[in-house]
């Protein structure tokens, strides 16, 4: 323990004393004496669990806060980002497109990024008017979908610029990171529940 983990543990010893002496001090029956007494000892009990994890307590709150509220998902060190694996077992991550927010799942099996149409529409992607659009073979089935650009996409510290897309309607909600993203990294690994993204020795992503 710290210094002051020692001082506050001092002042609840403290506080129970003077509670036991009241106790004490008190003309109650030898049943309420007892349930009293039990009662102190698991508070005191407490503040001794509290004191003595109170680290691993706070990083528990932190981790759990953050599954409530969707924050601390991300964080940036240096020039590496690191993911935090979220509730349902994947890596999302915060990104831009353009300079639109947009949420995205890091999907390794993914060969290229993909868009929903409203998303890309809303950053302004350029997509391309081709009458032949491109068959990606889905878990819900075959999708037509057309090719894009992402002028700029960033996530965490690292850009890429000119990053071909795949946009269609049918995806949904579900904006996806792929591996033409991921190959123009240093490196990109998993730790635990962490995803670790590192960005190549020259920034940004080209």
């Amino acid at each position: 323990m710290t210094e002051d983990e020692n001082i506050n543990l001092v002042f609840a010893i403290g506080a129970l004393v003077l509670v036991a002496s009241a106790l004490f001090s008190r003309r109650i029956g030898f049943a309420e004496l007892v349930r009293n007494i039990l009662a102190w000892g698991a508070i005191f009990a407490l503040f001794i669990v509290g004191f003595s994890y109170q680290r691993e307590i706070l990083a528990v709150w932190s981790r759990v806060s953050g599954e409530m509220t969707g924050a601390n998902e991300q964080m940036v060190v240096g020039d590496t980002l690191r993911i935090r694996q979220s509730a349902d077992g994947h890596f999302w991550v915060e990104a831009k497109v353009n300079t639109l927010p947009v949420r995205f799942l890091i999907d390794s099996g993914a060969t290229t990024t993909a868009m929903t149409l409203r998303t890309a529409e809303q950053a302004g992607i350029k997509i391309s008017e081709s009458p032949f659009p491109v068959v990606l073979v889905t878990a819900n089935g075959s999708v037509e979908a057309q090719r894009g650009t992402i002028q700029s996409l960033q996530v965490g510290p690292m850009i890429a610029k000119d990053l071909p897309v795949v946009v269609a309607e049918e995806f949904g909600d579900s904006n996806v990171i792929g591996m033409n993203f991921l190959s123009k990294l240093g490196s990109w690994r998993v730790e635990g529940a962490e995803m670790v993204l590192e960005p190549p020795a020259r920034v940004p992503v080209e």
